[in-house]
């Protein structure tokens, strides 16, 4: 692989497409696991929020937010959470991601190849959209444990929507993961500083990772489309849900468009950025597919 690098320190290949086109090969595989973040939303932007900061400008055109919380999705509920109810919370987010979001035609092609997982970090539900009608997939999702009474850290859900049990699970070939919760099929959210406190306390010893995800990610390695490492939530939750899993992994990046933070993330966890438009990655990454 012809790597180099630029004198900002951006990784960039000198040969990106073909070095995507193997990656697909691999993913066609099933050797590789899509890791989705809310940026290919903006592909075709919907009535929804498709960035944190997007989630907490929602926010604070219901309440009013101090100045430390504008701007942070999770300091900002986090803020109504404590100054009014946690039902205010979820109620915002039911109403932020009320919409019903289309798949894209990335959604659709990574549905048809009954990916062995697929993991989605936002809230929305186009990629269950996508897999419905697929056979044999259901989803994952972490919950907030706010006040539930339960000792769970996620809940599995079939593909109708119904609630059920790992047992079920396990049979899945596909596995959707949506580790901080969807609007749909329940409204499960991970979004205020309180929802994770106890994951972030524990997920470094990955109890809050489902074992099912920790069995599948085995010998593979991780395509992220779409996602943004800015925040050290996010770059916590990427380091983790790839934890123990095989690298090089793969980022589709804006070249130019990376924090010091972001780039550093990237290359200190085996993650390869490929420098190059999202909208020109997805249209390689559908075509190499189909004549894989």
């Amino acid at each position: 692989m012809n790597i180099s690098v630029d004198t900002a320190g951006l990784v960039k290949l000198a040969d990106a497409d073909a070095v995507l086109k193997d990656v697909v090969a691999e993913l066609v595989a099933g050797k590789v696991v899509p890791y989705l973040g809310p940026g290919l939303l903006a592909l075709a932007p919907p009535a929804i929020p498709t960035t944190p900061e997007e989630l907490a400008a929602f926010f604070g055109t219901k309440v009013a937010l101090p100045k430390r919380a504008k701007g942070n999705a999770w300091a900002s509920a986090q803020h109504i959470e404590s100054m009014k109810h946690r039902n205010t919370v979820s109620a915002l987010m039911a109403e932020a991601f009320a919409p019903a979001v289309p798949p894209l035609p990335i959604h659709t092609f990574l549905a048809g190849l009954q990916l062995p997982m697929i993991v989605d970090t936002w809230y929305d539900g186009a990629m269950r959209a996508a897999l419905t009608g697929t056979p044999e997939w259901g989803e994952v999702q972490g919950i907030t444990r706010a006040g539930i009474g339960e000792d769970r850290w996620y809940r599995f859900y079939d593909a109708a929507g119904a609630e059920t049990d790992r047992a079920a699970a396990e049979a899945w070939k596909t596995i959707l993961y949506k580790p901080h919760g969807s609007a749909t099929p329940a409204k499960n959210w991970l979004i205020s500083d309180a929802d994770y406190v106890e994951v972030l306390t524990e997920i470094d010893i990955q109890t809050p990772i489902p074992d099912l995800v920790k069995n599948r990610r085995t010998e593979r390695s991780f395509l992220f489309l779409g996602c943004r490492f800015h925040d050290q939530l996010l770059r916590t939750y990427a380091r983790q849900v790839a934890k123990r899993s095989r690298t090089p992994h793969f980022a589709i990046v804006e070249e130019g468009g990376l924090t010091r933070n972001e780039l550093r993330f990237l290359l200190g966890h085996a993650i390869t950025p490929i420098a190059m438009p999202l909208p020109r990655a997805v249209e390689i990454i559908m075509a190499a597919g189909a004549a894989a």
